[in-house]
């Protein structure tokens, strides 16, 4: 409900993480029977806990940093991505000690050689007890995609959750049609559908004790702040907290 107000999303690291982008979303035309954001239950995947969208790619601008990352089993060190309207502009990792290599393992490896990639997802992982779980075992690194995702917010290089699959209405279990199912590159399938997709999805989530504040920015100016210094300081989100207190 709080995004749903939002034209934009800041999104801020803190210590030693670099991450400041903002992140547009898509203008609800009806607020009452439309929302931006899929709220993931358990008929979506398992295990639940997260609300996502397909952001808006004019205006998405800012950079993206982790300082360590597992997709699929490659690691990424320090890995810092530049957006400029939602396409992937500039990036770099220190996985080797010439810029140039860690550039080519980049682009080979999470770009899948394209030579750029648009935000196809921003979601907002809840799941903290699984976030916790990965910490205290020491198995972070090795869970599953659908679990790490849940575990902070996160960012997908690549086609947004509704490729192909756009014209498909769905609904969250409030009955509210979930509207942004397309972004600037998908919407040209039907006229340049060569354009439209890059066949590849690959989530890139910030830990939440790398997390500084995520705020929802709305049109009059007004900033609701969700997160802050990796916790949920939402009204009615608190109890969220509660595993990351163990």
């Amino acid at each position: 409900d709080a995004l749903d107000q939002a034209q934009a999303v800041h999104i801020t690291g803190r210590g030693e993480n670099q991450t400041d982008l903002t992140v547009q979303l898509w203008r609800l035309k009806n607020p009452s029977k439309e929302t931006i954001f899929e709220n993931c239950t358990a008929d979506v995947n398992i295990p639940a806990g997260e609300v996502f969208t397909s952001p808006v790619l004019t205006g998405t601008n800012g950079v993206l940093h982790v300082s360590s990352v597992f997709l699929g089993s490659t690691e990424y060190k320090n890995l810092r991505i530049a957006f400029r309207d939602g396409k992937t502009a500039e990036y770099s990792c220190e996985n080797y000690a010439a810029e140039e290599e860690n550039r080519r393992f980049i682009k080979e490896n999470l770009l899948k050689n394209h030579d750029w990639l648009p935000l196809g997802e921003f979601a907002i992982g809840t799941n903290t007890t699984a976030y916790r779980m990965g910490k205290k075992y020491g198995i972070a690194e090795v869970l599953p995609i659908l679990i790490a995702e849940k575990t902070g917010p996160h960012f997908a290089v690549g086609d947004t959750c509704y490729s192909h699959s756009e014209e498909h209405k769905v609904y969250n279990p409030d009955g509210k049609e979930i509207v942004a199912r397309e972004n600037e590159c998908s919407a040209l399938r039907n006229t340049e559908p060569e354009k439209a997709y890059f066949h590849c999805h690959t989530d890139i989530t910030i830990p939440y004790d790398e997390l500084g504040e995520i705020a929802a920015l709305c049109a009059d100016g007004t900033k609701i702040v969700l997160l802050k210094d990796g916790r949920f300081v939402l009204p009615g989100t608190e109890l969220l907290n509660e595993a990351l207190e163990e």
